[in-house]
């Protein structure tokens, strides 16, 4: 495969980098996902399997009644269709996420390009997400 430009969007407080697209690999995907310190997605599901490799700093994952610390180094799966949230601890971090079939990309990039990264449009990224069978809940907490 040849070099490219990298996607990349500010989704609700997460800085998401395309590394490979499902276009790219016939099928699954590979993100770059940075955050700030408490900064994480609201609990949500969709139907692809999704899995996070810690790269930087201690993130906490929600997953059911289970909540875990993962450290650099650490792989957590989440197979199709598991509820789920995440948060980034103190000093932020950075993991490598990976995703079952291409779907994630198209929902990035439907919601870099209806919501300014400094907004945070809970009911327009809803929408979005809806359109892409994400079922968003309410942050935990």
């Amino acid at each position: 495969m040849r070099g490219h430009t990298r996607d990349q969007a500010g989704i609700v407080g997460e800085q998401i980098t395309v590394l490979a697209s499902g276009s790219q690999t016939g099928g699954y995907e590979i993100f770059r996902q940075a955050g700030p310190g408490g900064g994480g997605p609201p609990l949500d599901c969709h139907p692809w399997d999704e899995s996070f490799y810690v790269v930087r700093g201690n993130i906490a994952f929600g997953v059911g009644d289970k909540d875990m610390i993962a450290e650099p180094g650490t792989l957590v799966h989440l197979p199709a269709g598991t509820m789920h949230w995440l948060r980034y601890g103190k000093g932020g971090g950075e993991m490598i996420s990976m995703t079952s079939r291409e779907a994630a990309s198209l929902f990035f990039t439907d919601v870099h390009r209806a919501i300014s990264p400094e907004t945070l449009d809970i009911p327009k990224c809803v929408e979005i997400a809806n359109k892409h069978h994400l079922t968003v809940a309410a942050p935990p907490g």
